[in-house]
């Protein structure tokens, strides 16, 4: 699906003025059935799936600083997200050995700052010297549980995320039992949290970090881990089920790696091995900048967007040609998702939910809404902003494919990722060895 139906918005008069009148009215707050009011107003159903669970819409809260506690979780509940994924836990066994200890890293303080793109565009970055989860595991299963009862009332979905143990090169085995324990104990809380019975989604972290650390010093050692890490943590749950997703980062390979790591997953992976859905792609890193007195920082900004799509838009391109084999999982899209526009370049390529963190975190000044929490505030501008918001947009490419009115996004996802339904004419990218 080409993006250059993103070039302009055509909208009719009548959505145009809705949209202008809407954007200014809720500066005082959003309405309380939001995903009813837009299925009213403008007849377009926001609802999604993500991790097998459905979602009344696809903004959800990306795993970081802000998903760290309950109240942070209530209070999003509270203002309409999706969907909130939790700080990463970083995964022990039963004796409380970590091997990935190293990302249990106690956050000092967050930075939000503006940064320019490679193109020149302007963006925001947030750095941070933390990783994953400081406190102790008995700790984390005591907020999971908190957090998942906060967000039922609101019909919010809230996962966790847990990094496991990955081997370095050269190292031969497997510490299953930090996958056994730390899977089990997370799927004791989500049966007595959650009330349907559902499988528990969790998203297997691939931190950023992991870029500039020696584990990764080898690109076979990153596909190892990629092909072998689902079939380790459904193993691990057995004989519950579970929805898994792997949460893809930027390695310092290139965008033919990252195509490598995607086709892997995707044709190498089958039965218990394969993942359930895809969560593309976490942060740059840059392994020169200092930050809180550590050298190598992860950061966003355009160009991560710029990277991200690009990448997604060569897969599908090759799977629309032919040359490698469909992806069916579903997508779950990360990465400079700064408006709704930037959400729908995902959708083109095949994501049903948008994961943001930085956006959430902007000086107040920069959204129009004048009061309430920063969740609120962006998705005002996410939903309604009459040029940028998500409503603007699936309407003008509701208009542009002439999808049905009563196609929800994760239908308009479905049919942007099917390769028959892809535009033909352009210029197919290389394919990089195998």
């Amino acid at each position: 699906m080409t993006s250059h139906v993103l070039d302009s918005l055509n909208l009719d008069a009548r959505e145009s003025a809705a949209l202008a009148a809407d954007y200014e009215r809720f500066r005082e707050g959003l309405p309380a059935r939001l995903e009813e009011y837009v299925r009213d107003s403008y007849r377009l159903d926001l609802s999604s799936e993500y991790g097998g669970l459905a979602v009344k819409n696809p903004f959800g809260k990306a795993s970081g600083q802000l998903s760290l506690n309950t109240g942070q979780v209530r209070r999003d509940a509270e203002d309409g997200l999706g969907f909130a994924v939790l700080k990463t836990i970083i995964a022990e066994d039963e004796r409380g050995g970590q091997s990935m200890s190293e990302w249990a890293v106690h956050e000092t303080r967050m930075l939000v700052e503006r940064i320019k793109g490679s193109d020149g565009t302007q963006g925001w970055t947030v750095t941070w010297k933390g990783r994953g989860w400081y406190d102790t595991f008995e700790k984390y299963l005591e907020f999971f549980g908190e957090a998942v009862g906060a967000g039922v009332a609101a019909r919010m979905p809230v996962v966790p995320s847990c990094k496991y143990h990955l081997p370095r090169p050269g190292e031969a085995g497997w510490k299953t039992g930090e996958y056994e324990y730390t899977t089990r104990r997370l799927l004791d809380v989500w049966e007595k949290s959650w009330p349907g019975r559902e499988p528990m989604p969790i998203e297997k972290d691939f931190s950023p970090t992991l870029a500039g650390s020696d584990r990764a010093a080898e690109s076979q050692t990153i596909i190892r881990w990629l092909t072998q890490v689902t079939g380790l943590i459904r193993r691990a749950a057995a004989p519950r089920p579970v929805s898994i997703g792997l949460k893809f980062f930027n390695a310092v390979f290139g965008e033919d790696f990252q195509l490598e790591m995607l086709r892997a997953v995707n044709e190498e992976c089958t039965g218990e091995e394969a993942p359930d859905f895809h969560v593309y792609a976490n942060r740059l890193f840059d392994a020169e900048r200092e930050f809180g007195g550590v050298r190598g920082v992860a950061y966003g900004g355009p160009d991560l967007s710029a990277r991200n799509l690009s990448v997604l838009a060569r897969l599908r391109a090759l799977e629309q040609a032919g040359e490698v084999k469909a992806c069916r999982a579903p997508l779950s899209a990360t990465g400079n998702i700064t408006s709704g526009r930037a959400a729908a370049a995902y959708l083109l390529r095949g994501a049903s939910t948008f994961q943001i963190h930085t956006y959430f975190q902007l000086p107040s000044r920069e959204y129009a809404m004048r009061s309430g929490g920063k969740t609120a505030r962006a998705l005002h501008e996410l939903y309604f902003n009459p040029e940028a918001g998500l409503v603007a947009w699936l309407l003008h490419l509701r208009r542009a494919f002439g999808w049905p009115e009563d196609w929800n996004v994760k239908r308009m996802a479905d049919f942007c990722a099917e390769p028959s339904n892809r535009v033909r004419g352009e210029r197919e990218p290389a394919l990089p060895a195998r």
